[in-house]
Formats: C-alpha cells, structure tokens, sequence
C-alpha cells in the first residue's frame, strides 16, 4: 500500500493552495509587496548582492559573486530546458478562478525559474558569507512564495525548483571544493 497521495490528490492540492493563496492579491497592500518581491527576485536583488560582495570584500567578494554567476547560468539553462520539455501551463491559463496579478516572464510554469534561481544563489551567497542568512532565508522563502500567490505558478513547481536549487547550489559548492585553488 502507497503512502503517496494519488496524482489526481496531489493536483487538487496543488489547485486548493494556489486558489487560496492567490486571493491574498485582492488586498492592495499584498499585491504590492508580492510583486515588488517577484520582480526583486527577477535578478536586480542578485545583481546587487554580487556587486555588494565585491565592493565590501574585493577578491574575495569577486570569488563569490563568479560563483553566484556560474550557479546562475546553469540555472537559466536548466529551468529553461525543463520548462520547454515540461511545457505545463501556468495555474491562470489551467484555471479561470486564478488570476495573473502582473505578467509572466515566459509562458510555462515548471520549474520556477525565480525560486530555481533564488535558492541556489542563496546556498551559494551563505557558504561565503553566513552572516547574511537572516537577510537572505526570508527574501529567498518571500519570491518563492510570490510566484504562488500572484499566480504564476503552482505550489508543486516551486517546491521542484526549491528541491532543483539546493541541489544545483550544493553541487557547485562540492564542485569547487574539488578545484585546487577554488573554494
């Protein structure tokens, strides 16, 4: 007998959640939150994250950010090669009753690519600086939670994208712990 909750359970869910969710939006104050979160999350936080590493830490802060770089690339190049292959439809264009409060940066939603990208920037940007967790724990849990509540995607693609991103992170961290001369 399967502990497993059967698909047709583990959608219902995934619809109940991202219904529930997605009417926070309604509240003018959430919406405006969730969507400077999201766009935050579209890369101008990470941008200045690395360029802050730099400047505060020089070659130090350098090594880290080129990390957070090359982690960011093979992160573009999964989710997108996961969502063309996937092609699964975002919950607004699977259900009438859940509305897209802003525009979606491409038209797939498996994986979220903002969630891929924030988990795995944040195990990268913490090995190096763990101090920075209190800022970084709670920014990376809010652009995962607003890509569900404004829409965007299922609770599932953001669970898969944390799951991608901690493995993606962790696995260039061993990576370059392999690399004389790199850590």
């Amino acid at each position: 007998m399967s502990t497993l909750p059967s698909p047709e359970r583990r959608l219902g869910a995934d619809r109940f959640l991202c219904l529930r969710t997605n009417e926070w939006c309604a509240h003018g104050g959430v919406l405006r939150a969730f969507a400077a979160v999201s766009r935050l999350g579209d890369g101008v936080a990470w941008y200045v994250l690395m360029a802050a590493m730099i400047l505060a830490d020089g070659i130090d802060g350098l090594r880290a950010s080129a990390h957070m770089a090359a982690t960011g690339a093979i992160a573009l190049l999964l989710y997108k090669g996961l969502k063309h292959w996937t092609r699964r439809p975002r919950p607004f264009a699977a259900d009438v009753r859940i509305r897209a409060w802003i525009a979606p940066l491409d038209e797939f939603s498996f994986p979220s690519g903002h969630t891929l990208h924030a988990v795995s920037f944040s195990i990268v940007a913490l090995a190096y600086y763990p101090e920075l967790a209190w800022l970084l724990v709670p920014f990376t849990a809010m652009v995962a939670l607003s890509r569900v509540v404004l829409g965007l995607h299922w609770p599932s693609d953001v669970l898969a994208a944390t799951v991608i991103g901690s493995v993606l992170g962790g696995g260039t961290l061993w990576l370059g712990s392999q690399v004389p001369g790199v850590a």
